[in-house]
C-alpha cells in the first residue's frame, strides 16, 4: 500500500477517507518525555458516519489513491495487553472551568524498536483475504484511512462507552439494552450531536468515555502516510466502531515536531503543522472539509509550561514525581492542521503597569449556556459561537497573555506587551466580533523557521519581531491577528487557494496597523502606499525567480476543491522544499485585494468584508465563495468591468503579473515616502562618487530620519549599485544605526555587506544568521553566489554552529546551497 514520494517535486497526499466516516471530537492524553524526545499516550477518536455526507462509489484504487494490484497487510490483534509502567502512570483533576473529573493516563513501554506493526510482527492474516475497500459499497470489511506519518502505532481497540456510568441518556431506543456495535454507535450519535448549548455537558462526556474501558482490539497497519483499521464483520462506515483508541507515539524525527532549545539554553518543543500538518503528531483526519473539536491532557515535568490551541486559559495541575498536567479544550470544529502545542521553560511576560481601562478591557468573559442564542443567522454546522453572543460581539480587546523565555523579558516589555491592545483593538474595529476568546502569544526559539504563525487561540512570534522599534513587531501582529478571520474562523476548501488565508492578512496587515498607530487617514495611505511599492519590488523578484506552475494562485482551475469519492486528494507542490519560501501566494493575493478596495472604495470595500465575515465564519471557502458574494453585493455602477470569470483568468489562474497590477503600477506616481526615499538615494549615491579627499568647501551631506520601511527601501535601491565603497558604507551604518534596526531592515544591510564584500562589518551578517533564522536562509545562498572564499567559509562556519537547531527543511535548503 506504501506511496513513495519524491519530496522535492511531489504533491502532499491526504489519505483520510472523509466521505465515508469523519472524526467530530479527538480527546488526547499525553506525556512529553524530553530525554528521549518522544511524546506518547493516546487518542480518542469519536466518528459520525458518512450517512449525511457524500457517498462513494469508487473503485478500491481511487478511493484509497493507492496501487492497483496492491493490497493491504494487518497486524492481528494480540490477546495481551500493552503493559504499564507504574512510574510513568499518573491521576489527576483537569479543570474543565466549572467542571472537573480525574484521569488516569498510561504509556506503553513495550514498543522497544519504535514500530509494532510491522509485517514480521503480523500474524494469520492472509493479505488476499482483506482487501482495501474504504466506502461502504463492498462485501469487504471496512477501512478506516487516517492520516499518519512517522508515528509508532502501538494499538489500536474500540472503546466501550456503553459501560460509562450515566451514559444511558445516550440510548434513545429501549430495545437496546445489551452491550453491542449498534448500541454503542447510538450513544456517540447522540453524544456528537449534541445542541451547543450543552458543550460542558458534552465535554464531560468526551471525556468519561475516552477513558472507558477497550472491548476488542482492531486490525491495523501503516505506511508511509496513512494509518489504516478495520474490523472484521464491518462491512460498512455505519457498522464501522464510531469510537476508537489509538496507543501510540510520536518519532524524534517526525516532522510536525520540533525538539530543540529555547533562548535561555533550555530544552522546548513546539508543533508547526508545516510541511506535513500534524499527522507526525497524531493520527487524525487531514483534509479541511474534517472538520472537528478536541480535547488534550498533556502531562510534562513541573519545570515546563504547556500551551496548546485552547478556548480556555489553562493552569497546571500538580501530579506525583514532579510532574504537572495541563487541560485544554476547543468547542469549535477546526481542521485538525490547526492543533498546535508547545512545551516549554516560559515565563508568563506582564506588563509593568496597566491601566484601570486596560483591565477593564481585559477582564475574562466565561462562556455560559444563557449567552448563546441560535436565531440561524450563522451558516456554520452548530457550535458556541461568539457572533451570537452580545458581551463577545461588544469586546475589542480579547483576554491574552505573553509566554517566552526569561531572558527575553526586557524585549516583551519594551515592545510586545504595549502593542497587543491596540492591534487587537484596531482588528475589532475593522472586521468586528473577534472569533476567538482568547490568545496566547509564545515568543518561539531562533530556529522558528517564519515571523510568525497563528493557530486557534495562539500566536507564534520569532524573536526577529523584538527590537527596539516597534514597526517589524506591530506589523507581525497584525498579520497573525488577521489570521483569527482568514484561516481559521473562515478557512480554504481546497489548501492550494492560500491567497484566501495569506492575501487577506498580508492586506489586512496595513489597515489594522495604521489604526493601531492612530494615523490620520493621509499618514496611512502614505504608509500603505509605501508598503504596496516594497511588495511591487519583492513579487517581481519572486515571478523572476520561481517556476511559472508555482505563480498560480489558483492551480486547480475548475477542479479546485475536487477530492476523490474516498474524500482523498494532495496539496499541489505541498512536498516541495522551496515552497515555504516563496510569498507570491501573500503578494499577489494582497494586490487584488487591494485592487478591489480601490476600485469599490474604501467604505463599500470594508463595509462588504464584514458582512463577508459574518456569514461565511466557521466555514470553507473557495474563491468563488469570496468574489461572487463581492460582487452580489456591490451596486451596480461600482462593478464597472468586474466579474469572477475575469478576476479569475486576470488575478487567480495566470502565473507572472497580472495585467491590471501591471498597468496600475505603471500609471501609479511614487507617494510622498517613496520619493523622500529617492531624494536620500541620490545623495548617497553622489556621495559615494567623490573621491576620497573632498574639498574643503565642499558641502556636506545631510540626510533624513527614515522609518523603517523606508530604510529597506533605501537599502534596496543601494543594492541596485555596482559599487559602494567601504567609507560610504561604514557612514551609512553610522548614519542609521543598522546594526539596531529591526530585523527586515538589518538583512538588506547584511545583503549589502555580502555584495560589496565589506569584511568590516562580517559580524552583523554572522549574528543575522544566528539569531534571525527565519530569514537568514537566502543569505547562505548570497555567500555562496558569490565564490569568495572567506564569504563561502562565513556561510559554512554559520551553518554548523546552526545546524543542529534549524528547522529541518530549512536546514535541507541551505545543505544543498553549501554542498
Amino acid at each position: 500500500m506504501d506511496i513513495k514520494l519524491d519530496p522535492s517535486r511531489d504533491d502532499l497526499p491526504l489519505m483520510a477517507n472523509t466521505s465515508h466516516i469523519l472524526v467530530k471530537h479527538y480527546v488526547l492524553d499525553l506525556h512529553v518525555d524530553f530525554e528521549s524526545q518522544v511524546i506518547e499516550g493516546t487518542i480518542v477518536l469519536f466518528f459520525e458516519d458518512g450517512n449525511q455526507f457524500k457517498k462513494g462509489n469508487s473503485s478500491t484504487q481511487e478511493a484509497c489513491q493507492l496501487e492497483s494490484n496492491e493490497s493491504c497487510k494487518f497486524r492481528m490483534p494480540e490477546s495481551c495487553h500493552i503493559p504499564v509502567t507504574n512510574a510513568r502512570t499518573f491521576s489527576s483533576k483537569m479543570e474543565y472551568n466549572d467542571f472537573a473529573i480525574s484521569s488516569k493516563g498510561e504509556k506503553d513501554t513495550s514498543d522497544k524498536d519504535g514500530n509494532h506493526d510491522n509485517l514480521e510482527q503480523a500474524s494469520g492474516i492472509s493479505s488476499s483475504k482483506y482487501c482495501c475497500d474504504t466506502g461502504n459499497h463492498g462485501s469487504e470489511d471496512f477501512l478506516l484511512v487516517l492520516d499518519c506519518c512517522d508515528l509508532s502505532v502501538l494499538k489500536v481497540e474500540e472503546v466501550d462507552v456503553a459501560a460509562v456510568p450515566g451514559i444511558e441518556q445516550f440510548t434513545r431506543s429501549p430495545k437496546l439494552t445489551v452491550a453491542s456495535e449498534e448500541l454503542r454507535n447510538q450513544i456517540v450519535h447522540e453524544l456528537v450531536t449534541l445542541p451547543a448549548d450543552r458543550w460542558r455537558e458534552q465535554l464531560d462526556y468526551y471525556a468519561r468515555c475516552s477513558r472507558a474501558p477497550g472491548c476488542g482490539e482492531l486490525f491495523f497497519d501503516t505506511d508511509t502516510w496513512s494509518l489504516q483499521i478495520r474490523k472484521t464483520g464491518a462491512q460498512t462506515a455505519t457498522d464501522f466502531p464510531h469510537a476508537i483508541r489509538i496507543w501510540y507515539k510520536t518519532k524524534p524525527e517526525g516532522q510536525s515536531v520540533t525538539w530543540t532549545s529555547d533562548q535561555c539554553g533550555r530544552p522546548c518543543v513546539y508543533t508547526m503543522g508545516s510541511p506535513i500538518n500534524n499527522r507526525a503528531l497524531f493520527p487524525c483526519q487531514e483534509p479541511p472539509v474534517a472538520m472537528s473539536t478536541w480535547q488534550a491532557t498533556v502531562r510534562a515535568a513541573a519545570s515546563f509550561v504547556v500551551l496548546m490551541s485552547g478556548e480556555n486559559s489553562a493552569k497546571p495541575t500538580q501530579l506525583q514525581e514532579g510532574y504537572t498536567s495541563w487541560h485544554y479544550y476547543v468547542t469549535m470544529p477546526m481542521p485538525a492542521s490547526t492543533f498546535t502545542i508547545a512545551v516549554g521553560c516560559w515565563t508568563e511576560m506582564r506588563p509593568e503597569t496597566c491601566s484601570s481601562n486596560d483591565l477593564a478591557a481585559e477582564r475574562p468573559l466565561p462562556p455560559s449556556e444563557a449567552d448563546f442564542r441560535y436565531i440561524g443567522i450563522c451558516g456554520h454546522m452548530e457550535y458556541p459561537c461568539r457572533f451570537q453572543n452580545d458581551s463577545a460581539t461588544a469586546q475589542e480587546i480579547i483576554p491574552h497573555r505573553v509566554f517566552a523565555p526569561m531572558c527575553l523579558e526586557s524585549a516583551c516589555q519594551e515592545t510586545l506587551l504595549r502593542l497587543i491592545p491596540p492591534c487587537l483593538s484596531a482588528a475589532h474595529s475593522v472586521l468586528g466580533t473577534h472569533p476567538f476568546s482568547r490568545l496566547d502569544i509564545l515568543i518561539v526559539p531562533a530556529n522558528f523557521p517564519s515571523l510568525g504563525m497563528a493557530s486557534p487561540h495562539i500566536i507564534f512570534l520569532s524573536q526577529s519581531t523584538l527590537t527596539a522599534t516597534s514597526h517589524l513587531c506591530g506589523t507581525r501582529l497584525c498579520h497573525e491577528i488577521a489570521h483569527a478571520w482568514f484561516g481559521l474562523a473562515i478557512g480554504a476548501r481546497d489548501w492550494t487557494e492560500e491567497w484566501l488565508s495569506e492575501g487577506f492578512a498580508t492586506h489586512l496587515e496595513d489597515v489594522f496597523w495604521a489604526k493601531a498607530q492612530q494615523l490620520a487617514p493621509s499618514e496611512a495611505r502614505e504608509q500603505q502606499e509605501l508598503r504596496a511599492c516594497l511588495r511591487w519590488r519583492r513579487l517581481q523578484d519572486e515571478l523572476r525567480d520561481s517556476p511559472e506552475e508555482m505563480q498560480v494562485l489558483r492551480p486547480s482551475k475548475e477542479k479546485t476543491g475536487f477530492v476523490s469519492d474516498s474524500g482523498a486528494s494532495v496539496i499541489k507542490h505541498g512536498l516541495n522544499p522551496e515552497k515555504p519560501f516563496m510569498q507570491v501566494h501573500y503578494l499577489k493575493g494582497y494586490f487584488l485585494l487591494r485592487f478591489l478596495a480601490t476600485k469599490l472604495g474604501d467604505e463599500t470595500y470594508f463595509s462588504f468584508l464584514r458582512k463577508f465575515v459574518h456569514v461565511f465564519h466557521g466555514q470553507l471557502i473557495l474563491s468563488q465563495d469570496f468574489l461572487q458574494m463581492l460582487l452580489e453585493n456591490i451596486p451596480e455602477e461600482k462593478r464597472l468591468d468586474l466579474s469572477v470569470e475575469n478576476i479569475f483568468q486576470d488575478w487567480l489562474e495566470s502565473s507572472g503579473i497580472p495585467k491590471p497590477l501591471q498597468s496600475e503600477r505603471q500609471a501609479g506616481a511614487e507617494g510622498g515616502l517613496a520619493r523622500q526615499v529617492s531624494a536620500e538615494v541620490t545623495k548617497w549615491v553622489r556621495m559615494n562618487q567623490r573621491p576620497r579627499k573632498r574639498k574643503r568647501r565642499e558641502k556636506k551631506e545631510v540626510f533624513e530620519k527614515l522609518l523603517p520601511d523606508q530604510l529597506v527601501l533605501l537599502l534596496e535601491h543601494l543594492l541596485e549599485q555596482k559599487t559602494l565603497y567601504p567609507r560610504t558604507l561604514q557612514s551609512l551604518q553610522r548614519t542609521y544605526h543598522l546594526h539596531d534596526q529591526d530585523a527586515e531592515v538589518r538583512h538588506r544591510w547584511c545583503e549589502l555587506i555580502v555584495k560589496h564584500k565589506y569584511t568590516a562589518a562580517y559580524r552583523s551578517v554572522e549574528r543575522f544568521l544566528q539569531e534571525d533564522q527565519a530569514m537568514g536562509v537566502y543569505l547562505y545562498g548570497e555567500l555562496m553566489v558569490s565564490e569568495d572564499a572567506r564569504q563561502q567559509q562565513l556561510a559554512r562556519r554559520c551553518f554548523e554552529l546552526a545546524k543542529g537547531q534549524m528547522d529541518r527543511s530549512s536546514a535541507k535548503v541551505v545543505a544543498e546551497m553549501l554542498f
